[in-house]
């Protein structure tokens, strides 16, 4: 039986350092320090899938899209600002979804806690 795509991206976020869960718009969603947000599960939120929406570097989200837009797409609201919405209900790499989280901590965590990252790996 697959795992759940909410308990599998829980576990990758709340792996990183000082992330937090709490429920934001409805959703459960993951915060650096309580403040920023790392990513947010959307749940069917706004259309048919079952996703989370993440930041992601500056031209990301327009390769990742046209790489394979049945796996990623703009989210709404935050699609503007480059951010990244991954599909988890098709077939998920979970390893690539790591890398995905793990960047956008890069993107939003105090450079001290990103480099906990570097140091760890």
């Amino acid at each position: 039986m697959p795992e759940d795509p909410l308990e599998a991206l829980r576990r990758i976020c709340l792996a990183l350092p000082e992330v937090s869960e709490r429920l934001s718009h409805g959703e459960p969603a993951w915060f650096v320090r309580g403040k920023k947000t790392l990513a947010t599960y959307a749940d069917h939120h706004h259309d048919d899938r079952v996703a989370f929406w993440c930041p992601a570097s500056a031209g990301v989200q327009e390769e990742l899209v046209a790489e394979d837009p049945e796996r990623f797409f703009r989210p709404p609201y935050v699609g503007h600002r480059g951010w990244l919405g991954v599909r988890l209900d098709v077939d998920v790499d979970w390893a690539e979804v790591t890398e995905i989280v793990t960047d956008a901590y890069r993107l939003v965590a105090p450079k001290s806690l990103a480099a906990r990252l570097t140091e760890s790996t």
